[in-house]
């Protein structure tokens, strides 16, 4: 599932009820058909694989920072963390690395490029292997070629399990089974791309202009 809408519609503040930031002033929050406020926010956390836009890389090995933040009782093996790298489109360039998994991550990840640490984060959040996944506008550094095959990859790996992607990229949010357009905190539009398209209302608007831009 994704959720699409202009800077300032809602889309993180929806996210950020979901794994309880803040709490909501009214109505309910639902996981698993539970209210969120009745989890404990590490047992709540332990549920989720969240990648926010700002990534976050610790001074240490590619090894500890993909496997950090595990949940439960094992952190995961090195085979593991080396098909989560491999999913998220990372092993090209951590297996050039002087020690591969062993090579050093500086504080910040400031020894790699924008795309890089992102696909780092995506790593560690597959790792995990969480129950939901929840991708904040987190494909936004990625060329167009990387992203594509990443998705394809995902939703291999992701079979059974819950995915919301937020995202600005038509082409990311594309082959969603469902996408919801967000405005000023309410969903106007809701159905997967063809059905959307077909209505012709925001959604379609904003893919035929991609387009045209495009074109001119």
């Amino acid at each position: 599932m994704t959720l699409l809408g202009a800077i300032g519609s809602g889309k993180s503040t929806i996210v950020n009820l979901a794994v309880r930031f803040y709490d909501v002033s009214e109505g309910e929050i639902l996981v698993d058909g539970v209210n969120v406020q009745e989890y404990t926010k590490k047992a709540l956390c332990n549920k989720f694989s969240y990648v926010s836009q700002k990534v976050v890389l610790f001074s240490g090995t590619v090894f500890f920072n993909i496997s950090y933040g595990y949940h439960g009782g094992q952190k995961p093996k090195l085979d593991e963390v080396k098909k989560a790298v491999e999913i998220a489109q990372s092993k090209d360039f951590v297996e050039k690395l002087e020690n591969e998994y062993n090579g050093m991550v500086a504080q910040g990840g400031t020894n790699f490029s924008g795309g890089q640490k992102q696909r780092l984060s995506i790593a560690r959040a597959i790792a995990r292997k969480p129950e939901f996944y929840i991708f904040d506008d987190s494909f936004s550094a990625l060329d167009y070629k990387t992203d594509r095959i990443f998705r394809s990859r995902l939703k291999e790996e992701t079979q059974g399990v819950t995915t919301l992607i937020i995202a600005q990229r038509i082409g990311t949010i594309k082959d969603a089974d469902r996408i919801l357009v967000i405005k000023d905190g309410d969903i106007i539009e809701s159905g997967n791309y063809q059905t959307l398209l077909n209505k012709n209302g925001f959604y379609a608007g904003l893919y035929n202009s991609k387009f045209e831009n495009s074109a001119s």
